[in-house]
């Protein structure tokens, strides 16, 4: 099973940003945490991150292309914005996770809006980093399953 795992705005600051929130683990760690669960289970990794909405559309786009069998996708502050991420789920029909560090539920009426769970069929919020390995555990799970 190959996995893409894509961040969005601001995620490469982790650790520096709002540590109260999003916790003291930085980018790399996290970047570690799912490569060693990733190789423990027998499962392709790759990493994108951008703060540019434009380029995180052309990964999930090129991900077709790539032959990914499953998305992860941490979309930042553009999951209450952006209806271009949610076309280009859409428009790939590539299984998707969506993960939040923190618990989105409990923070500003804003953040409560996510254009793109429609497109998700798994979403994980609050809990931390580990949230990450949840979404990817249920893609493989899924994918076990249709083979």
């Amino acid at each position: 099973m190959k996995i893409l795992v894509i961040n969005g705005p601001n995620l490469n600051m982790l650790g520096i940003r709002e540590p109260d929130k999003y916790g003291k683990e930085s980018y790399n760690d996290l970047l570690l945490k799912i490569s060693s669960h990733c190789i423990n289970n027998n499962i392709e990794v790759e990493f994108f991150q951008s703060n540019h909405e434009g380029d995180l559309v052309d990964r999930i786009q090129k991900a077709y292309w790539d032959k990914v069998d499953g998305i992860v996708i941490n979309p930042g502050a553009y999951t209450h914005t952006s209806i271009a991420l949610l076309d280009a789920v859409k428009s790939v029909g590539i299984p998707t996770a969506e993960v939040h560090i923190s618990k989105v539920n409990e923070r500003e009426d804003f953040r409560q809006i996510s254009y793109i769970r429609a497109a998700c069929c798994f979403t994980v919020t609050g809990h931390g980093t580990d949230g990450y390995l949840e979404a990817i555990d249920y893609l493989w799970a899924e994918y076990k399953d249709k083979k």
